[in-house]
């Protein structure tokens, strides 16, 4: 007697995860990989020590629904600055969600670590998590995510969704912050 697979929910979509060019990391894009796939993501990582030119290329290339950028060196806010742009000025990408998070620079002090959040939203990103956890991401998916209502179980208690739908363009994750 043979069983019969399990039904797995349809993909809600394509992300594709990445670093920053100047990333070596990839500890927390397999973190990213997997939290995504079990929310029912088809999952695209790209790896580290991504060129910009070649993120932007595969991305225009698959179409992604969103884009998530980490970074764990300390660079993701220099790096953000000058990716986002080239991103958003592909028409393809105008409307795609961009999301960066991690360590993204090395300042201590939380008014200029706010402070290049807010720069990395006006650069074009959607959503800045800095200094936070891939939970916070799956938080900000479950919360208002453009790829509609979650699919799969929970990725634990720490990511129930939250009142109302996500706000675009907000800063997460800073201390202080919810």
């Amino acid at each position: 007697m043979v069983n019969e697979p399990a039904r797995l929910p349809a993909p809600r979509g394509t992300v594709i995860i990445s670093s920053v060019a100047s990333d070596a990391h990839t500890w927390n894009l397999v973190l990213l990989q997997l939290l995504l796939e079990e929310m029912g993501y088809h999952v695209i990582n790209l790896g580290p020590c991504v060129p910009d030119a070649l993120l932007v290329e595969e991305c225009v290339l698959r179409r992604p629904t969103m884009v998530v950028i980490s970074s764990i060196n300390g660079h993701g806010y220099a790096d953000g600055l000058r990716l986002a742009p080239r991103l958003r000025a592909r028409p393809e990408l105008a409307a795609t969600p961009i999301v960066i998070g991690g360590k993204l620079g090395v300042v201590e002090d939380a008014v200029e670590r706010d402070r290049q959040s807010a720069a990395l939203l006006e650069a074009g990103f959607d959503a800045v998590f800095a200094d936070a956890h891939a939970t916070d991401l799956c938080r900000y998916l479950r919360s208002g995510d453009p790829a509609g209502p979650p699919v799969g179980p929970s990725v634990g208690p720490s990511v129930e969704p939250s009142a109302g739908p996500a706000v675009p363009r907000t800063v997460a994750g800073a201390p202080g912050r919810p």
